[in-house]
């Protein structure tokens, strides 16, 4: 298939182009592991890379890219659970010291939540069992936008996404008790695709704004 051939061709030209200027990088990388101080929770939109928006290097982030950006509050329930299992090994034992959670715009998780429509899946769909994580805060939205028509829902609910993953991690034990100690900084964030624009929320307010 002709896509895949062409990652064949960017490993090629990753090989040998940054793989070759950062061997010495990598090569620590390899030897000593990794220390990330960043985490970073983000949608898995192909449009919105961390990695490039925030114009890191390997071993500068931990990453952890799901559907809509979310986190599930903490379930020590014997389930599966990759997105806690992530977050479980950034905060207990790579430390990091900053665990951002970024959202975007037009992001198609927050779009079918607020659409809540039959998606034509036989059987339960995955998708709809995950945002139903933000379901109270997209059922406050619909309402408010029911009653305000020039009310932005889909980006109301993006930010709001936002601030309730925030508050799942402070579910975590592990979040809570370094968050408390001042060893570890929950941070939110929305990247504006339209026009490259990365909003920062404060934490007062909850409000986002320009960085």
């Amino acid at each position: 298939m002709p896509e895949f051939g062409a990652l064949v061709d960017g490993y090629y030209r990753f090989r040998a182009g940054d793989y070759a200027a950062q061997k010495r990088r990598y090569d620590n990388l390899d030897h000593d592991g990794q220390h990330p101080p960043v985490m970073v929770i983000s949608c898995c939109d192909s449009r919105v890379d961390p990695a490039t928006i925030f114009d890191t290097v390997p071993g500068q982030m931990f990453a952890l890219r799901n559907v809509a950006n979310l986190v599930p509050p903490y379930q020590p329930d014997q389930r599966l659970h990759g997105a806690s299992a992530a977050i479980e090994f950034a905060v207990v034992d790579l430390k990091v010291r900053h665990v951002v959670v970024m959202g975007h715009g037009k992001c198609g998780g927050i779009t079918a939540s607020l659409r809540d429509e039959d998606r034509g899946i036989r059987g339960p769909s995955f998708i709809d069992d995950w945002m139903t994580i933000i379901k109270q805060g997209r059922d406050r939205i619909v309402e408010r936008a029911a009653a305000d028509p020039a009310l932005d829902a889909q980006r109301e609910l993006e930010h709001e996404a936002i601030r309730i993953s925030l508050q799942n991690l402070r579910t975590f034990p592990y979040v809570a008790e370094r968050e408390a100690e001042g060893s570890l900084k929950l941070h939110g964030c929305w990247f504006a695709i339209a026009d490259g624009e990365l909003h920062v929320m404060d934490d007062e307010s909850g409000a986002f704004r320009p960085a």
